[in-house]
């Protein structure tokens, strides 16, 4: 197995809800960007080469329910974390001001993290849809699925393992 694919599965994988990636992705970007503004005075490209592994962890760390909220909360993030390296000045409406204009020039980082995470996020909504097939596909096969099967009259629609029995199997 490559080192890189090692590394990526030592790395921790909590669940958040998509409220929860949200935050994240907006808490982390904005204390990269307060050590952006520090440490490279501002610096747009550091900001958005940051940004891309953000949106990365934010689509692999949030729950399969809230897959959809991944591409969405990301953006919001790269927003939030601009602030203090957009250098705006003459009070809230220069700041404003700034931060619309940092979002604008800078908008390939914005859709470049936003276009990550839709990936990441398609690809295990696809690859959980396939799981959750392969599981219907190989529990109506099973044994509960043979029995009632096996228990059906000639007819196929009556006896203790017909019909019924059938509608009442769970979904997985």
């Amino acid at each position: 197995m490559p080192p890189v694919v090692l590394a990526l599965r030592r790395l921790p994988s909590p669940r958040l809800t998509g409220l929860g990636a949200g935050l994240f992705a907006s808490a982390v970007m904005l204390v990269l960007g307060l050590l952006d503004l520090l440490l490279f005075d501002g610096s747009p490209v550091v900001y958005g080469l940051l940004f891309l592994p953000v949106s990365a962890l934010t689509a692999l760390w949030v729950r399969t329910a809230d897959l959809v909220t991944a591409p969405i909360g990301v953006p919001i993030a790269f927003a939030v974390g601009v602030v203090p390296i957009a250098g705006g000045t003459g009070g809230f409406g220069g700041q404003a001001m700034a931060v619309v204009t940092a979002l604008a020039v800078h908008a390939g980082w914005l859709y470049g993290g936003t276009l990550v995470a839709g990936l990441i996020a398609s690809v295990r909504k696809v690859r959980e849809m396939g799981r959750r097939q392969h599981l219907a596909r190989s529990g109506g096969s099973g044994a509960s699925g043979t029995a009632s099967v096996a228990g059906e009259a000639p007819g196929g629609a009556g006896g203790p393992g017909g019909a019924a029995a059938a509608r009442r199997r769970p979904v997985a």
